[in-house]
């Protein structure tokens, strides 16, 4: 190993997430976010899927046991410091992923994937009281946007301080509801933990740039910084930022204007 004066450690963080082939959202997303953070990553690929920013055309799972196996083999050479989850897909998925983070210990940021952008299904229905009960409770923060908060919370979420503490108290962990799915042009992301206390962060929406990928971005970031040792509220706060530069700072691909990554 290398361990000139001139080398320095970075700090390892992995993404248990699906595979987006237009690049926008997913593996590619979070190591793209990853690297600009001064994380080294590594993954563990839950599925991979077809898709382009028209929508999603096909899906193929990894069998559960392998996607542990994945996990496993990068906790025994590269010990990230932090986990997120991303599309998981299925029960069996869930709950394997589940059992590794319980096992493993590792801080784990959970991007509850359940619809994309497009409308298209990204977990599968008796997936989500997995989540609810094997995921969720071993989170070091949740992160849904509305849509996903809706079946969280079971009822229509229209964001706000008051829905994210109710699910941060309704499920014991931290969350951060998103509000990007909001209408209106003043955007607002909850930070709430279930003591009680919350933190807000406001945000303007940018005209004519696709989001694809924004919420997979958040919670690399997320976890990038908790893998570098910042708390949750430094995390987040350092998170949105950066998220809020990729988006109103795009870069132009295939006739579109698209999160800034890097």
């Amino acid at each position: 190993m290398n361990t000139s004066a001139s080398s320095r450690e970075l700090p390892v963080a992995l993404s248990i997430a699906g595979s987006d082939s237009g690049a926008g959202a997913g593996i590619q997303a979070d190591l793209l976010t990853f690297a600009s953070q001064g994380v080294f990553g590594t993954t563990a690929i839950t599925c991979l899927t077809a898709q382009n920013p028209h929508g999603v055309s096909g899906i193929q799972a990894s069998p559960a046991a392998f996607v542990v196996e994945q996990c496993a083999q990068v906790e025994a050479h590269f010990h990230p410091k932090a986990l997120k989850t991303g599309m998981l897909l299925n029960a069996e998925i869930v709950i394997a992923v589940a059992g590794f983070i319980k096992a493993s210990g590792i801080p784990a940021v959970i991007d509850p994937v359940m619809v994309a952008s497009s409308g298209a299904t990204l977990l599968a229905p008796d997936a989500i009281a997995a989540v609810r009960t094997r995921l969720i409770p071993l989170a070091a923060v949740v992160t849904p946007n509305l849509d996903e908060a809706t079946i969280l919370l079971g009822r229509k979420s229209l964001g706000g301080t008051d829905e994210a503490l109710e699910l941060a108290k309704t499920y014991g962990v931290p969350f951060l509801l998103k509000g990007g799915h909001a209408e209106g042009d003043d955007l607002t992301d909850c930070l709430a933990w279930p003591t009680g206390e919350t933190k807000v962060f406001q945000a303007r929406r940018a005209p004519n740039v696709d989001t694809h990928g924004s919420g997979c971005t958040l919670s690399a970031a997320i976890t990038a910084q908790l893998a570098k040792g910042k708390s949750l509220s430094e995390a987040v706060t350092i998170a949105h930022a950066y998220l809020q530069g990729a988006i109103h700072g795009p870069i132009q691909v295939a006739g579109l204007n698209c999160i800034r990554h890097l």
